[in-house]
């Protein structure tokens, strides 16, 4: 569980917090196998017999003072009893993970008896949409082999494709067989027949060990749906073209519920691939994708606003039965017309799922990222929350989680892997803030209760022998960590302890949020703004600007690149970086807005120092493939002539790209040799991603340089009202100045 906070120092009240212009709060990605420092948790057992406080619900930890009797909780300073089998528990504090680490992940007792558990096998199911095209199958088709090959043998794999009709696939038998559901057209339409009497669930999920090649030969039978296995009635008819018969909503619906039915029986946890190559346009879930043509049209309109709601709530109130289903939902959607993920995200989102988009076939990375989720470990049926010492709380909590409808910051994870993060911004309670005695400092703890599948191997010898040799046996466990920060006496001192990554986080956060409700305009605006405040904060904080003798005019000189704190110092580029972003492009830019939803849901769960490289991508020289010259370039041409070095790599997170500049010596092999050191740092990185970037080489004077030369944003202004111009970096800084002057009047 890595835990990175906006500053090492909290603010001591809610005037510090104010005044230093730094966002506080946290973000955490709780199924990481070690904390931020790559220190491992202290494992244990018997995580229901751990003490928590009778009046905040927190945990015993190290930080607890403990005497023969009771403890006072480190967060509320309540005192509590202890137990007689606590009391003989902390007798022998070395056999007890608690009171070694403040790090802790201890074993759960599991409900239901032991053959239940052996037997609830991982479920997963693919959705195939047919109304699409032969190279979009043949992509999805490769996608699911490298999916097979990541699954481990006991897994259950059930087949279903859906069109104007859904198709439930029985590869039990000799030859696969295919029962169909008909789709009704309308909206508010249901199916004619419930898919357990269509197909018993047991008869469409297959054990993967057995049924891998009879998987495989049903996948090659998928072809796209003609119109010729359309009925008249099926899809809207424009100019004598039959067009739509996609029914992916009423689909979903479906298999939700039939799967839901076997919930904690059949099955732990239950994932379905859904393949899209379109809006769903049929039955029930149908989205009219008219509002984006619309938007050139409507002027009046902000087409801004326009694009980024959902249009239905009928995706989101879809999330919430696979939550309850114990359903994890990835959305693959391989297309580049107008799909409206916006309202197709809550599905995956909420579920605990993934986004992906992929605007071609040709160069997709869909078989690669299908079989990088399904190889790393991740967690399911998890709960995380946060809570904190009495002084202050969670305001905002974001990420992909489902809120719990009844208790305050609990989040419900569907399912979580070792990269998913979430982030907590913190307010005060009141105006004391903290105490200034040493021993009442701020806490937080993070509890994260999860279920994983550990394979025989993964077992010990004794619990290897009681769970029916070569099965896989499901752990539920409980991970708490507890922090404790210490308090900044001046603005000198929170400014020391900033984490510019961390900060990125949450205004990223902020401005999704922002774009969501108000508007891609006033995202921008907030951004903008954010950056001026503190600029003009920490000028006067340094007393850099003061005004003359009582009047109103001001002396000094605006220090806008934090010349005085390296910790503050990249925060402007980053800000700039964030303007440039597709993310913030208006509608007018050309930003597809598929495109610009798919960058949300990306960012909002990306770990800092990815987040870091996608906003402000890394850019690195090299003198030879093998000798590294400079860790760190600014995105310009003036630093890349500066420089003089040959080669030049770029890490933008989803792209990485190697550029010999048309100046290298015609001797250095290219493209780098798979044995030189900037190969092996590729390498490295592709293996560190949660998704699979893409490898571009460009040989500068040969090649289209394009590719590389639009990462170099300094040489293009934008301002805070979004005008593009022939300027930089440069003159974003001079603007930024005359709006702290500005706003300092």
């Amino acid at each position: 569980m890595a835990v990175r906070a906006t500053v090492s120092q909290f603010p001591n009240d809610s005037d510090a917090q104010e005044a230093s212009g730094i966002p506080w709060g946290l973000t955490v990605t709780p199924f990481t196998a070690k904390d931020e420092n790559g220190r491992s948790p202290v494992y244990g057992s018997d995580g229901h017999l751990l003490p928590r406080c009778e009046n905040c619900y927190a945990y015993f930890n190290t930080y607890c003072e403990l005497d023969q009797w009771a403890w006072n909780c480190s967060l509320c300073g309540t005192l509590n009893g202890l137990s007689s089998q606590a009391i003989a528990r902390y007798s022998n504090p070395h056999s007890c993970a608690e009171m070694m680490s403040s790090f802790i992940d201890l074993e759960l007792p599991l409900e239901g008896s032991e053959e239940e558990i052996v037997h609830a096998r991982p479920v997963y199911v693919a959705a195939v949409d047919l109304s699409s095209s032969e190279e979009f199958l043949e992509l999805t088709k490769s996608a699911l082999q490298a999916a097979l090959e990541a699954l481990a043998p006991e897994s259950l794999f059930g087949l279903a494709t859906f069109s104007h009709k859904l198709g439930l696939y029985d590869v039990q038998g000799p030859i696969p067989v295919v029962k169909n559901v008909f789709i009704p057209q309308d909206a508010e339409g249901t199916l004619p027949i419930e898919l357990e009497d269509a197909m018993p669930l047991l008869q469409f999920l297959a054990p993967v060990e057995t049924c891998k090649d009879r998987i495989t030969s049903a996948l090659e039978t998928l072809k796209p749906t003609t119109s010729w296995d359309r009925t008249p009635g099926t899809g809207q008819e424009l100019d004598g073209v039959l067009m739509g018969g996609r029914g992916f909503g009423a689909a979903m619906e479906a298999l939700l519920s039939y799967l839901g039915s076997e919930y904690g029986n059949t099955f732990a946890l239950a994932r379905v691939f859904a393949f899209l190559s379109g809006p769903p346009d049929h039955g029930p879930g149908q989205l009219d994708t008219r509002r984006y043509g619309e938007q050139y049209a409507n002027r009046e309109e902000d087409a801004d606003r326009a694009l980024l709601p959902e249009q239905t709530p009928f995706y989101k109130d879809l999330a919430a039965v696979a939550v309850q289903a114990g359903v994890c939902v990835d959305i693959f959607a391989v297309t580049n017309e107008y799909t409206d993920l916006a309202s197709l995200k809550f599905l995956s989102i909420e579920s605990g799922g993934s986004l992906f988009l992929y605007s071609n076939t040709d160069d997709s990375t869909l078989p690669q990222d299908m079989y990088r989720m399904l190889s790393r470990p991740y967690a399911f049926n998890c709960v995380l929350r946060l809570r904190t010492s009495t002084e202050f709380k969670p305001g905002h909590s974001y990420g992909h989680f489902f809120p719990d409808p009844q208790y305050e910051n609990v989040q419900h994870i569907i399912c979580c892997d070792s990269y998913a993060t979430y982030a907590y911004d913190f307010d005060f309670y009141n105006d004391v803030g903290f105490s200034r005695h040493a021993s009442e400092q701020p806490m937080v703890q993070i509890a994260f209760q999860y279920t994983v599948v550990l394979a025989p191997e993964e077992l010990s010898g004794s619990e290897l022998v009681s769970s029916s040799r070569g099965k896989h046996s499901i752990k539920r466990r409980l991970r708490i960590r507890t922090l404790q920060y210490g308090t900044a006496r001046n603005l000198n001192e929170l400014y020391d302890g900033v984490d510019p990554e961390v900060v990125l986080s949450l205004l990223v956060h902020k401005v999704i949020l922002a774009s969501l409700e108000e508007g891609v305009r006033e995202g921008r605006m907030l951004l903008h703004d954010w950056l001026v405040i503190l600029t003009a904060q920490y000028n006067e904080a340094l007393k850099l600007i003061q005004y003359k003798n009582g009047s109103s005019s001001l002396t000094g000189q605006v220090d806008v690149t934090f010349s005085q704190c390296p910790q503050l110092q990249p925060l402007p580029r980053l800000v700039f970086a964030l303007l440039r972003n597709p993310l913030l492009h208006f509608h007018e830019e050309g930003v597809h807005p598929d495109y610009r939803i798919y960058l949300q849901c990306l960012f909002s769960a990306l770990e800092p120092s990815f987040l870091h490289r996608a906003i402000y991508p890394v850019l690195t020289s090299y003198s030879t493939p093998d000798k590294q010259a400079y860790p760190r370039h600014s995105l310009s041409r003036a630093a890349l002539l500066t420089c003089g070095s040959p080669i030049f790599f770029l890490d933008a997170f989803t792209t990485l790209i190697v550029f010999y500049s048309c100046t290298a010596d015609p001797s250095l092999p290219f493209p780098p040799p798979q044995d030189c050191l900037l190969r092996s740092t590729i390498n490295k990185l592709k293996q560190e991603r949660c998704i699979t970037p893409k490898l571009v080489l460009v040989r500068g004077g040969q090649d289209d340089a394009t590719v590389f030369e639009r990462y170099l944003i300094e040489e293009q202004d934008v301002g805070g009202t979004g005008l593009t111009s022939v300027m930089g970096f440069v003159s974003f800084l001079e603007d930024i100045t005359q709006s702290v002057l500005e706003y300092m009047k």
